[in-house]
């Protein structure tokens, strides 16, 4: 990491709140929350941000959600994002080399219809979100998609762009451990009563 980040034995009781919160389910802090903290209130907004685009009730298949986040992370060339990606998609029925063809060539994968068109939105959103149309979301309203289900897979890719970037843009350059728990990283919600803002 290319910038301060603070211990755990040096934190105020903000941010020790923060890193206890997702240490509850992973045993301590991820490198990305250490990357907040400096402003825990940023780090602590992360997490609510995390924990809420990953609990979304729409009817997106963890498998689906899984094509998203790496397809995203896999066209931003952020191995670390992409490595948790990898993770998740492994435990939801993809082999090492359908994950080789969707990190260069995600058009050419054989999917479903639904899924394809799920994996060209969020190319689409990733590489040129301006040219993003209402046609992008008709399309996936053909495939069955819900607006619910839309709004959960637009928010799913931008969260990744969004962390993408602050994973990359502060130095964390390698890949995640392959024994990572990648579904327990993903922080409890707080209750309003919790939030100090």
């Amino acid at each position: 990491m290319w910038i301060k980040t603070i211990p755990y034995e040096d934190a105020d009781d903000e941010l020790k709140a923060v890193y206890d919160r997702q240490a509850r389910a992973l045993g301590k802090p991820t490198k990305t929350t250490l990357l907040g903290s400096l402003y825990p209130r940023l780090a602590a907004t992360r997490l609510d941000l995390y924990a809420a685009s990953e609990r979304c009730p729409s009817n997106l298949t963890p498998h689906q959600r899984n094509l998203i986040s790496f397809v995203t992370s896999s066209l931003n060339s952020v191995d670390y994002c992409a490595s948790q990606a990898t993770i998740k998609l492994r435990e939801t029925g993809f082999n090492n080399d359908q994950i080789i063809v969707l990190a260069s060539h995600p058009d050419e994968l054989d999917m479903s219809p639904a899924d394809r068109e799920l994996v060209r939105y969020t190319t689409k959103l990733t590489r040129s979100p301006g040219s993003v149309t209402e046609d992008d979301i008709e399309r996936l309203r053909a495939q069955g998609f819900t607006d619910l289900d839309i709004l959960d897979a637009n928010s799913q890719c931008a969260h990744l762009n969004y962390i993408n970037r602050v994973t990359r843009g502060l130095g964390i350059t390698e890949p995640v451990d392959p024994e990572f728990p990648a579904y327990s990283a993903i922080p409890e919600e707080r209750s309003p009563e919790d939030r100090e803002d």
